[in-house]
């Protein structure tokens, strides 16, 4: 008996254009595996309802055919349950598709839906808050705030407003409580990764996993100016670990106190939340169709990076290549010392 799979397409989500995407889905789909539906989302929150009435339905599998937002609404009604998670990615960041290693082109998303390869994996809440990525208070909720009201979507939206923004924030204080004590200081952001990015290969927690029941809780202290480089070249190369400014906590779960009522952010989504805040894992409940296959080398960031950024790091975006490659190489050096 064929199982049973809907598309959730998010007209207005991302950077993506969707025109086309249900005919591939309709074409491409293996009808020998499955009966295919697809709707259309009409407003916020619609794709919640429609997954939560797929998954009381029976459906196998529920795709989210959008961003970070269209999979957080889709998922968060599938947890729990026995209805797995596919993902289209056509955000603007895409970050659970790219720590899951989904394409990020239909017709090979499709292809791997194909397969339906199923995994238990991880989830988190914040403050009863669903998420999948990452939750967190301090920079990266602010950033989330004014990304939300920008208009404009895209990688480079995002970096407009981290560095416009970035050195006038002003860090908070904060008290972290887990299994293993308390702690408290300035910090200029807390992350709390159940998987390894924010999107966009941002990778703020490179060595989270969604299958081992822990948070990685990243406390990033405020830096100055002549650190933001160096800190902004490690996000994107999977080494931002190693900076003396970065702290990593493995729990499952966390207290975190802050100074009043203010912004978070639930998979890049903002939100006002009090001055007290209960992260929390919930280990292997929810059910995620999968890349079984062995990963590819990883393209290198950092050119991308320092070229996509321009108005940041100056006349670097039209260097050649032997030049920004000795850059990398002495900031990665500094960053030993």
């Amino acid at each position: 008996m064929p199982q049973r799979i809907l598309y959730l397409i998010n007209p207005i989500s991302g950077t993506q254009k969707k025109k086309g995407i249900a005919r591939l889905a309709e074409k491409l789909t293996d009808r020998s595996v499955f009966d295919v539906e697809i709707r259309h989302t009409e407003y916020a929150g619609h794709a919640s309802l429609l997954a939560a009435e797929a998954a009381a339905q029976g459906y196998d599998i529920v795709v989210a055919v959008g961003g970070d937002g269209t999979v957080n609404e889709v998922a968060r009604s599938l947890v729990h349950t026995h209805t797995a998670l596919g993902i289209g990615p056509c955000g603007s960041g895409n970050g659970l598709a790219r720590h899951l290693r989904i394409p990020m082109q239909p017709r090979q998303a499709i292809a791997l839906l194909n397969e339906h390869v199923v995994h238990e994996l991880d989830y988190g809440t914040i403050n009863d808050r669903p998420f999948f990525c990452t939750c967190g208070v301090g920079f990266d909720a602010f950033i989330s705030e004014k990304f939300a009201g920008a208009g404009r979507r895209g990688v480079l939206t995002y970096i407009e407003n981290t560095l416009r923004e970035g050195l006038s924030y002003k860090p908070q204080t904060y008290t972290i409580e887990d299994d293993s004590g308390r702690t408290a200081g300035r910090a200029f952001l807390i992350a709390c990764a159940n998987a390894s990015q924010y999107g966009n290969d941002a990778l703020i927690a490179p060595h989270a996993s969604m299958k081992d029941g822990l948070l990685d809780v990243v406390v990033m202290e405020p830096f100055n100016a002549a650190q933001a480089p160096q800190i902004a070249l490690q996000l994107f190369t999977g080494t931002l670990p190693e900076n003396r400014l970065v702290h990593t906590i493995r729990t499952d779960h966390l207290h975190i106190q802050r100074e009043g009522e203010g912004v978070a952010h639930c998979d890049g989504d903002p939100f006002i939340t009090g001055s007290s805040i209960e992260v929390k894992l919930h280990h292997c409940q929810l059910r995620v169709v999968v890349n079984n296959h062995p990963p590819t080398t990883p393209l290198q960031q950092p050119l991308d990076l320092l070229r996509r950024i321009p108005t940041y790091f100056k006349d670097w975006g039209n260097k050649p290549e032997a030049w920004l490659n000795k850059t990398i190489t002495r900031l990665k050096d500094k960053v030993k010392e």
